[in-house]
């Protein structure tokens, strides 16, 4: 899976001049590579909009753990409420908002499951701690006390003490391929530039269109 500066642009694009864009994914890279010089915390972090079987929206926040022209990776479990959610209906829709830079980002699109592969390759990455945690949390499922979510880690600690800590059955991760994007920028007296981009089918070339605010 490439990482979140996997994307090339033939020229750098600053706040005034982003309108000129004539792609959405090299114009993203470069306003994500200013939010990590610029946000204090979780630059990737990003809202997840999915609905229920009931057709309620569901949302929350997760980390952007890739992306490239393939779409946007986050990881999670896969019995998790919206891991159930992507499976009953896979489209997605996405929110960047930097507040440093008083952008923001909208995309939306279709949703399918990482490889088993790179789901290894990534969970091979995180801290111990986090994998073991992976392991002792059942995602979204009631929880009787905080002392017996402590328990399962320290048994799961034990468990693993020694070794590489596998990757857990149940977790994994999802990519969604944009269908949309728009992209916000904040202005004076609310006279925000808004840019969309969008594609009937992905390998479908972009159409461009500015909104008013």
């Amino acid at each position: 899976m490439n990482g979140p500066h996997s994307i090339k642009t033939p020229g750098e694009l600053i706040s005034g001049d982003f309108t000129a864009a004539d792609e959405p994914f090299g114009l993203f890279a470069v306003w994500f590579a200013e939010a990590v010089k610029s946000e204090p915390n979780d630059p990737n972090a990003m809202a997840l909009a999915t609905v229920d079987p009931e057709g309620l929206p569901d949302v929350r926040m997760v980390l952007l753990k890739g992306f490239d022209t393939a779409g946007f990776v986050f990881y999670s479990h896969i019995d998790s409420a919206k891991g159930r959610e992507l499976a009953a209906n896979p489209k997605a829709a996405l929110l960047f908002h930097w507040k440093s830079l008083r952008r923001q980002v909208r995309i939306r699109g279709t949703v399918n499951r990482v490889t088993d592969a790179e789901a290894d390759a990534y969970f091979a990455t995180r801290p111990k701690q986090a994998q073991i945690g992976a392991w002792a949390s059942k995602q979204s499922q009631p929880l009787e006390s905080r002392m017996a979510f402590e328990k399962a880690i320290a048994l799961n600690a034990a468990k693993y003490a020694i070794g590489e800590v596998p990757r857990p059955p149940g977790w994994s991760g999802w990519r969604i391929t944009p269908q949309a994007f728009e992209f916000w920028h904040d202005r004076p007296f609310r006279l925000h530039d808004r840019i969309e981009f969008r594609r009937a089918a992905p390998d479908a070339e972009w159409s461009k269109t500015r909104l008013y605010p």
